[in-house]
């Protein structure tokens, strides 16, 4: 009835969600069988669990019968059916009907897992999503003198492209006319802004500043970097680790096996030990419920979902249980800097006046500038001077990629980069340029103040101006990253780096400040990647932390993905295994300590999973375990290996 009312979201109700329901259907089926049996209504119970049989096995019995088919392999989705249809089949024979609601049970687990399975796999489609979203359509192409919008896979090699300030970049391109400030957070991880000039390269997915650019198409739209991100994600995230590998090659071995030894069970006893054929097939369904893996599947996913309830608490999300076991394992991590290690916004860390000056009026004058200007340095200087009263300048000009020019109180006042500012002073202090180039070898960003001659107009500068002093800025780090990195030191990480876009003195800063032990600067995404997999050569299991769309790639080709959850993009909690929802780095240590539990948890579980099934198994053999008690013997199984599991909830 929702579906009629709302025939708009029709097409949102996928395969995954179909499962969803298959399973609740199931076990709804299964409750009603369950009490119509115990209070007698034999009719409504025999109408009622055959129903919950054929919603709940649908779809595994597709999957199982289309390996067998396709594949001609046995999994364990087939096994499940068999043997839950062997114990009906027991049940209506002997007339023992609660061995239907024994073979409902296990067709219920299989749907619930298969549900969880579906939803878990749209990650990569949501992913895909998010990252499309960042491409252009359309272009304004000029043609034949010219403006047109054009479809991006409509652009050809040569066509000039305008972008006008504030849009996105539609495509890699080469800038032929223009100059603008450009934002590559998306791409790079950069946390400031960079300037861009006639004969530089622009990507796709950044978006343009205040200048106009006519771009040049270099190459063909789809070699852009942002394409790549998007195979990049696409490729790393279906290929399947090992471990999966070899779990889904064991599951079908298991199932070879027991279907070997059942069909073996069910023929050749009364030709070697003279058993009468209705035992013969008794012990023979005996053995396909007895031997179903459910106390061992049960071994796993319940300690698994537990840890990730603990963690879910601690503002940790687990997007699955094998990420959870598996980051207990990590031997090496990976950080991304901006907005990882460091909060992504810049501040001022530090002024330096002029013997004639304060700093108080450093920061005043450099304010009275910047509160004109939206640029996140001016931004961080007006936030620093907050406190400070002081007059907006007027008559305000931006010089693109070297500072600001402007009056404060009918004086002229000069905000820029060392090259600008240099150009209009006479002396300048030998102090304050060993000052600035410290600053500069720290990775922290330099901003020279000047004043100029007193009742002047700002058509013409003075080129008698007087340093006032400078301000540094940087990227803050993260007050607990230091803490972290020693944390995760010993819970035994062998390896700890930083891979970011930023330049390389930056980098060096960061690492030397917080611990890390090696630096990879100026990568561009496919570059992290490339790290990433030269890490899991030597180590392994590697996680990466990240929080921009330029970390999507490794985060998925990282055995384990880890993204801020606060400041990270859509694409990057998306495309990661975890989430550290409050952004606290020390969260990753209590998420390993997790997957170190759940590891202990799981192998204690499967010991006693095992052990259940090799004394059933053996019983059964030796006649001393029938099928009331081979169902008490499983399940109770089961329901042991689950409770363990529930450990990890505190």
């Amino acid at each position: 009835m929702a579906l009629m009312l709302y025939p708009g979201r029709l097409h949102q109700f996928t395969k995954e969600h179909m499962d969803a329901v298959a399973a609740i259907f199931c076990g709804l089926l299964l409750f009603l069988g369950w009490i119509a049996l115990h209070l007698g209504f034999l009719g409504w119970a025999l109408l009622l669990l055959p129903a919950a049989y054929i919603i709940g096995g649908y779809e595994s019995a597709r999957e199982g019968f289309t390996t067998l088919v396709k594949e001609r392999e046995l999994d364990v989705d087939l096994l499940m059916i068999v043997a839950a249809l062997g114990a009906a089949g027991l049940g209506l024979w002997r007339k023992e009907y609660y061995l239907i609601i024994d073979g409902a049970v296990l067709i219920l687990i299989f749907a619930i897992s298969g549900a969880l399975e579906g939803y878990a796999m749209q990650r990569t489609e949501r992913s895909i999503r998010s990252l499309m979203s960042l491409t252009q359509d359309t272009a304004r192409v000029v043609r034949q003198g010219r403006e047109e919008i054009v479809l991006i896979n409509q652009l050809q090699l040569g066509d000039e492209i305008i972008v006008k300030p504030g849009e996105l970049i539609p495509t890699d391109a080469i800038i032929l006319e223009g100059y603008s400030s450009l934002n590559q957070a998306a791409i790079t991880g950069e946390s400031l802004p960079v300037e861009r000039k006639v004969g530089e390269e622009v990507f796709a997915g950044t978006l343009n500043g205040y200048g106009a650019l006519k771009l040049k198409l270099h190459q063909p739209p789809e070699s852009s970097l942002i394409q790549r991100v998007i195979r990049l994600v696409k490729q790393a995230q279906t290929e399947a680790p090992p471990s999966q590998e070899f779990i889904e090659q064991f599951e079908r071995r298991y199932a070879q096996v027991i279907v070997v030894v059942g069909i073996f069970l069910a023929i050749l006893p009364p030709f070697i030990w003279n058993w009468e054929w209705e035992t013969t097939i008794y012990r023979a369904l005996t053995f396909l419920v007895v031997a179903s893996p459910c106390a061992l599947m049960a071994a796993i996913m319940p300690t698994l979902l537990s840890g990730i309830a603990n963690g879910a608490k601690q503002g940790i999300l687990f997007k699955n249980g094998a990420q959870l076991e598996r980051v207990g394992k990590v031997r090496a991590i990976a950080f991304d800097k901006t907005g990882t290690l460091t909060t992504g916004q810049v501040e001022v860390c530090q002024v330096i006046a002029s013997s004639e000056y304060t700093q108080a009026d450093v920061l005043k004058a450099a304010a009275a500038l910047e509160s004109r200007s939206e640029h996140p340095i001016g931004k961080a200087i007006v936030q620093a001077a907050s406190d400070l009263e002081y007059k907006s300048a007027v008559e305000v000009q931006a010089i693109p990629g070297q500072g600001i020019v402007g009056l404060v109180k009918q004086q002229q006042v000069i905000v820029g980069n060392a090259e600008f500012v240099q150009q209009y002073v006479t002396n300048l202090s030998v102090k304050l340029q060993d000052a600035a180039h410290t600053l500069q070898q720290e990775g922290k960003t330099v901003v020279w103040v000047a004043r100029g001659e007193e009742d002047k107009d700002i058509v013409s500068l003075s080129t008698s101006f007087n340093i006032v002093g400078l301000v540094a800025l940087a990227d803050k780090i993260r007050p607990e990253a230091a803490k972290a990195i020693a944390h995760l030191r010993k819970l035994g990480v062998e390896q700890i780096v930083m891979l970011t876009g930023d330049n390389q003195q930056t980098a060096n800063s960061v690492a030397q400040a917080i611990g890390i032990d090696q630096v990879y600067a100026e990568l561009l995404p496919e570059d992290k990647l490339r790290v990433i997999r030269h890490l899991q050569k030597e180590y392994e299991t590697v996680a990466m932390v990240g929080d921009g769309i330029n970390d999507a790639p490794a985060l998925a080709q990282a055995s384990v993905g880890i993204a801020m959850g606060k400041a990270g993009s859509d694409v990057a909690l998306e495309t990661a295994d975890i989430v550290l929802m409050a952004d606290k780095l020390e969260k990753i240590a209590v998420a390993m300590g997790l997957g170190k539990r759940a590891q202990v948890i799981v192998k204690q579980n499967i010991v006693i999973a095992l052990s259940f099934i090799v004394l059933l198994l053996v019983g059964n053999f030796l006649g001393n375990v029938n099928l009331p008690l081979g169902v008490v013997g499983h399940e109770g199984s089961t329901v042991l290996v689950t409770l363990s599991g529930l450990r990890l909830l505190k």
